[in-house]
């Protein structure tokens, strides 16, 4: 019994010419998970740009009121101390 081994570069495979196919139609399905994709993108992206500016507007908005009625986030944290330690 005896083997051939072959110690010298590949030859490439022939090349065969094949017609082009036009691309397949997409599925509904497929057309539907595209579109849930970048609907997922957009709102992730959404996201992270209003979440930081409804977070400081938030802030400021408490310190409006707070400073409409006359009193402060350090003065109420003060009260709030005064409170705890005479328990």
């Amino acid at each position: 019994m005896t083997t051939d081994i072959h110690e010298g570069p590949l030859e490439p495979a022939p090349a065969i010419a094949t017609p082009v196919a036009a691309p397949a139609r997409k599925t509904w399905r497929e057309k539907r998970w595209e579109r849930r994709r970048r609907r997922i993108w957009f709102e992730e992206a959404l996201g992270w740009i209003l979440v930081p500016i409804i977070l400081v507007g938030l802030y400021y908005l408490v310190e409006a009121l707070l400073g409409a009625l006359g009193t402060s986030v350090s003065a109420i944290a003060d009260g709030i101390r005064m409170i705890v330690s005479n328990l």
